[in-house]
């Protein structure tokens, strides 16, 4: 069966979106590369997943790729886990700690290791 193109649009299995609309990768003051807000964001938003645990592997999502540290985050990892017949998973949904403005970065606290050990 022939597929017929039409123009300005991607197949479906194209159209996944690392990260929600009002965010985007830029270079940051931070480290690196990091996350910003292309729009306000309310406090309390769920902006998506940034780790999965299954098993005993860790997966860390685009999202949680690019957080950069702070003392004093705007953002903080809430963990959920489930259980469901013999598939045990955690994973981890970056929250708001407060409303983010527009270009600002996000950040969280980081806890599973210290931002300046060395590498």
């Amino acid at each position: 069966m022939e597929r017929k193109k039409q123009k300005g649009t991607m197949p479906s299995q194209l159209t996944y979106k690392p990260l929600s609309d009002n965010l985007q990768v830029s270079y940051s003051s931070i480290e690196g590369m990091g996350i910003f807000a292309v729009k306000n964001i309310k406090r309390g938003a769920n902006l998506g997943m940034t780790h999965l645990k299954l098993g005993k592997r860790t997966i860390r999502t685009p999202l949680g790729g690019f957080l950069n540290h702070s003392e004093t985050p705007n953002c903080e990892k809430v963990k959920l886990r489930f259980t469901e017949d013999n598939c045990n998973y955690t994973f981890w949904n970056l929250i708001t700690l407060k409303e983010i403005k527009l270009k600002e970065e996000l950040t969280i606290k980081y806890e599973w290791y210290k931002p300046n050990e060395s590498k």
